[in-house]
């Protein structure tokens, strides 16, 4: 049984509570991140810290915590969990004041949820894909207009990947005004010749942590 982390406490994850009035669960008001774990290490913890904190701040949404202390977690939870390979999830939402309503809460009275929990992927350095190759479909990008703003809204993305799943495919290539802008749960690259094209950065995508390295080493 994995032991997740919920608002300053570990716990077994069947012990595990968040309030029905939590804003995620009522407005999908909140926001995510999803390290990677190899060899038991945190792969770009930093990069992930700092889109977390621009998505907080583009919604107006208390930090939770200090880098340090969120280091101090997600360590603690591979080594509580014994990953080797996996994925530590990070949700960070407005908190639950108590009832449903539009208007955010005052942060004064409403502190945020902070929720962490262990994913085991043995062999996710090593997905077959890489060598197979994968089948997409294009479907049109009808989500909201803020795409680099990391939200828990996924219910889209979702539906891509079970389009793609009827079609007989692996996943959904999202098209806006005729240009590719991303995946379901993944940046585009499209290689041509010496040339890797992928969307510039604007709020039409997320600003990919794996794209940017993806950039990085390519240079």
């Amino acid at each position: 049984m994995r032991t997740v982390y919920v608002n300053g406490e570990y716990l077994p994850e069947t012990e595990a509570k968040v309030s029905i009035f939590d804003r995620a669960f009522l407005m999908a008001d909140g926001v995510y991140e999803v390290t990677s774990v190899l060899g038991g290490k945190l792969i770009d913890f930093p990069g992930h810290m700092a889109r977390l904190e621009r998505s907080l701040a583009e919604l107006d949404l208390p930090r939770p915590a200090a880098f340090d202390d969120l280091l101090e977690i997600h360590r603690e939870l591979v080594r509580l969990n014994d990953i080797d390979e996996g994925m530590i999830y990070l949700q960070v939402t407005r908190g639950a004041p108590g009832d449903r309503d539009f208007v955010f809460p005052d942060p004064e009275t409403t502190e945020p949820t902070l929720v962490l929990f262990t994913q085991s992927k043995p062999g996710l350095a090593d997905n077959p894909a890489v060598k197979t190759g994968m089948k997409v479909i294009s479907i049109e990008d009808i989500r909201w207009g803020r795409r680099d703003i990391k939200t828990v809204q996924l219910l889209y993305p979702s539906m891509g990947k079970m389009m793609a799943k009827k079609a007989g495919a692996d996943d959904a290539w999202m098209i806006q005004d005729g240009f590719v802008t991303e995946g379901t749960s993944n940046n585009a690259y499209i290689v041509k010749g010496n040339k890797i094209i992928t969307r510039a950065l604007s709020t039409d995508i997320l600003h990919g942590i794996t794209r940017a390295a993806v950039l990085r080493f390519a240079c």
